[in-house]
């Protein structure tokens, strides 16, 4: 099943000075293949649309839902930076790098493929579903050594704050990409707000609303909405109801 895709473009609704595309949750290309129910917000597989191909650098944003342990079997990427963000359950990974690691939630898992990469990823439960997110981020140039890291974060260094999850910075206790992006995650409390400043002029924000409802100028969304902000150097978040949000910011060209 092929949800039906709805964009809204604009520069002045948004209620601050910029640009924004929504994606209800509803207009996601969605498939349930058993074993597996995903939720891709930019072409993917059997999901295709020319206008929601990418935001920027961001070429993927799947929301997997994997049965009790089901998976992925080996597989090739390059080129490519992968980040996966675990919501419910555990994966566990498995790489031609030698790593083999299982990823629970509050951890984040970053792999650049590079000149290429072999891996797998299962649900680590043989009795319960798990939940997690896939980002995949267009690396600054082509060729990179492969590589793998995954590190943990306290959830309470977040609850009305941005923390911190990837940055373009290789430092030794920090998670990093190949690329000029910035991912960040926040626990907004119901009736708090936010502002998110962007790191490098000229890139853009995708905004994931995990759960809970928020406000952005004039804009409301609700769980698993998203909406790309740019051509603004700021802006703020209100939290309508208690919320978990994503923060991906990527250069636009």
């Amino acid at each position: 099943m092929l949800s039906k895709t709805k964009s809204l473009l604009s520069t002045d609704k948004a209620g601050f000075a910029g640009k924004t595309i929504i994606h209800k949750a509803d207009s996601r290309g969605y498939f349930d293949y058993g074993w597996l129910k995903t939720n891709h917000t930019f072409s993917f597989g059997n999901y295709y649309d020319p206008e929601r191909v990418n935001f920027g650098m961001l070429r993927v944003l799947n929301d997997d839902i994997v049965e009790a342990g089901q998976g992925f079997g080996t597989h090739p990427h390059n080129d490519m930076e992968i980040v996966s963000i675990p919501l419910s359950g555990a994966l566990a990974h498995k790489d031609s790098t030698g790593t083999e690691e299982v990823i629970n939630p509050n951890e984040v898992q970053v792999m650049s493929a590079g000149t290429g990469i072999l891996h797998s990823e299962y649900n680590h439960s043989k009795d319960e579903k798990t939940n997690f997110l896939q980002l995949w981020i267009l690396p600054n140039i082509k060729g990179h050594q492969p590589r793998y890291d995954q590190k943990s974060f306290n959830s309470k260094e977040r609850i009305n704050k941005l923390q911190s999850i990837v940055t373009p910075e290789k430092e030794d206790d920090n998670l990093w990409l190949n690329q000029d992006a910035y991912l960040s995650l926040t626990d907004l409390e119901k009736n708090k707000s936010i502002n998110y400043k962007i790191n490098t002029k000229g890139n853009g924000v995708y905004l994931f609303l995990i759960d809970g409802k928020i406000s952005i100028g004039k804009e409301s969304l609700s769980k698993r909405d998203g909406i790309g902000i740019w051509d603004t150097d700021e802006f703020q978040i209100t939290a309508e109801d208690n919320s978990r949000i994503l923060l991906i910011e990527v250069p636009m060209k």
